[in-house]
């Protein structure tokens, strides 16, 4: 069973990084850590990126400190227009949906991205947050991108 369980797992883990490429990473501090910047882009409207900023501990600093597996789930996001915008089918209730998802650690910790549409404001709202199930709502981020003066197309007819 385990000799089943273990390689799927492990290919989770890999799909769930494959959706953004790595455009920077630095040190910041003697140890090692660092923070990582992602970049993805909207899957369901073309013309905008989003940048997800995280840390990553360093070997130093999981063997002094334990939890092997896991890297906190503080994150930053900047999403931009990036060339002209196409709005596919999305999701145009107040939940939005999640357009990312990179796990932080083996088991119950990751970073979501989830896109929002603000129809009066015509502004797609981005918010990063963390599925820690301990003090996962003090970390979010929020990015928002103005369609005013953009001129998108709407595949599906604009709400």
């Amino acid at each position: 069973m385990i000799r089943f369980v273990l390689p799927a797992l492990i290919l989770t883990l890999f799909a769930a990084a494959a959706h953004a490429d790595v455009v920077g990473s630095f040190a910041n501090d003697w140890t090692g850590n660092g923070l990582v910047v992602e970049a993805f882009a909207d899957p369901q409207v073309a013309g905008v990126t989003c940048h997800v900023v995280h840390f990553d501990r360093s070997v130093i600093d999981r063997l002094t400190k334990g939890n092997w597996f896991e890297n906190p789930s503080n994150s930053a996001i900047s999403c931009i227009q990036t060339g002209p915008i196409t709005v596919g089918k999305i999701a145009l209730g107040p939940k939005g949906e999640e357009i990312f998802s990179q796990r932080m650690s083996l088991f119950f910790k990751s970073i979501a991205v989830r896109r929002i549409y603000d129809r009066s404001n015509d502004t797609l709202i981005y918010v990063a947050y963390s599925r820690q199930i301990k003090d996962a709502s003090a970390k979010m981020g929020l990015s928002t991108v103005s369609l005013y003066n953009t001129h998108p197309i709407w595949t599906a007819g604009k709400p």
